[in-house]
């Protein structure tokens, strides 16, 4: 069969990102009662007028990721962290100020959560407070989250009427144990905003909607979760929930002679069930359709 020439077309960069990831940060705040610790963990990322350097070996427009990573340690030495978002915001504002070829900056944050046990003594929480803040010279957005809040209950909860086939082994309960581990992100509309109020506000809604709701299926409590957020925080346009099923198999103790009433358990975190719904409220809902 005879194939056609292809034209001859230069090929053209069509985007281009780059930046410093996994930028490690241990802030301590000395006061005269306490102490308070901050660890975060930062990817900043950089579009603008790069095109020279990615297609000519052209340097001169780059800021080199090591005084990226600079830049995180000398702002924190020079500022309180108060909240992730803000000093995010920060640093978006000093990057954008000295760096003209500089269009966006996206900055992705994880803060490492530490309990304090007494004035100068912390246990470290598995738990994260995440926060994604992307800028521009004409406004930024903000995104608040978390990852890996690890919960569980042991009534209140089902599933039932689902489909099976051939294959199908699962069997009907309307008492099952109930354990996921939730990543959220929420987006916050503009203007000014408690960021520690609010996330601490936006955790404990997610944590007593899940404890309260009669759940039919992990989606069910989902939806009702990331609904009565939306309901309380006029702040909040959007929310995005992740929530893996960890399961818990109900162990045959049949073969020792034992019964077992819904107590002795194998958990398990994998293969798990993966359940993700994103909610929106107002005009933002015409975008995701």
């Amino acid at each position: 069969m005879d194939t056609q020439p292809i034209e001859a077309v230069e090929p053209i960069l069509a985007s281009n990102t780059y930046g410093k990831s996994r930028v490690r940060l241990m802030k301590l705040a000395r006061r005269a009662d306490r102490h308070d610790l901050k660890e975060i963990t930062f990817q900043i990322l950089f579009r603008g007028d790069f095109e020279s350097c990615y297609e000519h070996g052209d340097n001169s427009k780059i800021l080199p990721t090591d005084t990226i990573k600079n830049t995180v340690y000398a702002l924190a030495r020079q500022h309180n962290i108060v909240a992730i978002e803000e000093f995010g915001q920060r640093l978006i504002e000093h990057f954008l100020t000295h760096n003209p070829q500089v269009s966006e900056v996206r900055i992705e944050m994880a803060e490492h959560l530490w309990s304090r046990v007494a004035a100068t003594a912390f246990t470290r929480d598995s738990e994260k407070r995440t926060a994604v803040v992307t800028g521009t010279r004409t406004g930024a957005t903000v995104e608040a989250g978390l990852d890996d809040l690890i919960i569980l209950k042991s009534s209140g909860s089902g599933f039932e009427g689902f489909i099976k086939d051939r294959y199908t082994t699962l069997k009907e309960t309307s008492d099952r144990i109930f354990a996921t581990a939730v990543r959220a992100v929420w987006r916050y509309a503009s203007g000014s905003i408690d960021y520690n109020f609010l996330w601490a506000d936006v955790r404990q809604t997610i944590v007593d909607t899940f404890a309260s709701h009669q759940s039919l299926s992990v989606q069910h409590t989902l939806d009702a979760i990331g609904k009565e957020v939306l309901k309380r925080f006029a702040e909040v346009v959007e929310i995005k929930l992740t929530m893996p099923n960890r399961h818990a198999l109900l162990v045959d103790l049949a073969p020792f002679g034992l019964d077992n009433p819904n107590e002795v358990f194998l958990p398990i975190d994998e293969p798990s069930g993966y359940i993700e719904g994103t909610l929106v409220r107002g005009a933002a809902a015409s975008q995701h359709k």
